[in-house]
């Protein structure tokens, strides 16, 4: 009987590893598969507990060990990698219908709610794409300058408190980031009457995508069943905004990005829904709050870990703002700050948010690669890693150094295709990249002419790369004095 039960459960296992975890083949050309792993030596297995130990140590190592392009078996998928700017390239120049980022992104569903952005129909989303394109242009831009300026100094006033104190940097950056944001993207009325709601709810929505949730975007979890939770309240509080907003259109500017949202007509003229309009500015929170508020943090360690660094940065502050450091900032100001715009692109490439980008293969992909042919199979996860590739000494020189003026001429060595991957690139490079700057920008140079701040522990935070988005890991605490300004 005994024995009986035993191969039932041997049936079982086999067959489990048959359907779940039986590494699919490639085919002839298909890049080098990894099938062992010196980290957890035991076969198959050992390879998935490596990558889900550390996938950036994993990517780094099989980069060394077997070259630019890879693939690892996870379960029944095979993720294959790109490293370098050469295999990088196809990556960004392929369309979707080569190499598609639907499919790889639809566990953000829930999340963002159906019919939004890698859930929309092809035609839809490029009308949201476009709108939200409009409402990052120059023309706007210039006008939330202001609005960043306002929000920065009246949170510094009343959460740095006195002459000096401690804070967690980046507690503050987050708070700050999203609050600005807030005012820029959702508006004055969202801003002032109900951001306390919007920003607790932003938080249940963000800890309801964990690891798991990739794989299983609706697992009965509680961070789930918050996350959704938080997603109906959402849209009912915008559904009330909107509403107001059409009954009284002059609590808008008309400069924010949820007044473009409320107006969308698709191609086949439907209006865009309450729920749809939310769905959009869940994205863009997304899209940004963890890139400003981490880089925004790392950028300001760094140039305070350097007093040359900040040296010239404040003596590029005192050249844009002839020496009246207490002035108000304007859009041209910020494009003359080269040093400080620098100095987050190296913030971005040494600690970038993400461990890897992500598309899955439409048909089998050609690609040569230090003259050496291969064919990614149909079905494949492409991924690129900008945590690894943008550490490689054979594209940035001296690699583990903060170095800003790597970007500037004559160097330029950001200028190398598909070699800086800061805010992705080719057709799909983060459209939100120039208010990210623009932002970040406003926020540091006023915190930098404000205060005089220095860490509080002896070395710098790690970098967290076991985390799901890529921040500081440890201390983030710092020491702030006021600072006179003339």
């Amino acid at each position: 009987m005994i024995s009986y039960v035993w191969y039932i459960v041997g049936g079982v296992l086999t067959l489990l590893w048959y359907v779940l975890l039986r590494p699919r083949k490639g085919g002839k050309n298909a890049p080098p598969t990894v099938t062992s792993s010196p980290v957890v030596p035991i076969p198959i297995f050992g390879v998935m507990a490596e990558f889900f130990k550390s996938p950036n140590s994993m990517v780094k190592r099989c980069y060394f060990d077997i070259g630019s392009v890879f693939t690892i078996p996870i379960f029944h998928k095979r993720l294959t990698f790109l490293v370098g700017p050469e295999a990088q390239e196809i990556f960004f120049k392929a369309s979707d219908d080569v190499l598609s980022q639907n499919a790889v992104y639809d566990f953000m569903q829930p999340v963002f709610g159906s019919g939004i952005v890698y859930d929309a129909p092809k035609k839809n989303r490029q009308v949201q794409f476009q709108t939200m394109a409009n409402g990052l242009r120059a023309s706007r831009l210039k006008a939330y300058v202001g609005k960043i300026e306002d929000e920065t100094r009246k949170y510094l006033k009343e959460n740095w408190k006195g002459e000096s104190g401690e804070v967690d940097l980046l507690t503050s950056l987050s708070e700050l980031t999203i609050l600005t944001a807030s005012r820029c993207l959702h508006g004055e009325d969202v801003r002032t009457h109900i951001f306390k709601e919007v920003q607790e709810l932003y938080h249940d929505l963000d800890h309801g995508l964990t690891p798991l949730t990739v794989f299983w975007p609706n697992a009965p979890t509680e961070a789930h069943r918050k996350r959704n939770a938080a997603r109906e309240e959402m849209v009912r509080l915008f559904s009330k905004v909107i509403e107001e907003r059409r009954q009284n259109p002059e609590r808008s500017d008309g400069t924010d990005i949820l007044s473009l949202f409320m107006e969308i007509k698709y191609k086949d003229g439907t209006p865009i829904s309450d729920q749809q309009v939310t769905g959009l500015l869940i994205a863009l929170l997304f899209a940004g709050q963890h890139t400003s508020c981490i880089s925004s943090t790392w950028t300001s360690l760094f140039i305070c870990n350097d007093n040359n660094i900040l040296d010239r940065v404040m003596a590029e502050q005192d050249k844009v703002l002839k020496n009246d450091r207490s002035k108000k900032l304007t859009y041209d100001d910020l494009q003359e700050m080269e040093l400080l715009h620098n100095c987050m692109r190296e913030a971005l490439r040494m600690c970038p948010t993400f461990i890897m980008i992500l598309r899955q293969a439409e048909v089998d992909v050609p690609i040569t690669v230090q003259g050496t042919n291969y064919v990614i199979p149909k079905g494949d996860f492409v991924c690129v890693s900008p945590t690894v590739s943008m550490r490689l000494k054979t594209t940035f020189p001296d690699p583990d150094t903060f170095d800003p003026d790597r970007f500037a001429e004559p160097r330029e060595e950001h200028k190398k295709p598909y070699a800086y991957l800061g805010f992705g690139g080719g057709m799909h490079s983060c459209m939100g990249q120039n208010f990210a700057f623009l932002q970040v920008k406003t926020i540091l140079s006023i915190m930098l002419r404000e205060y005089k701040i220095e860490r509080v522990a002896p070395n710098m935070p790690a970098v967290g790369y076991d985390d799901m988005v890529v921040g500081p890991k440890g201390d983030c605490r710092i020491r702030y004095t006021k600072l006179k300004t003339t």
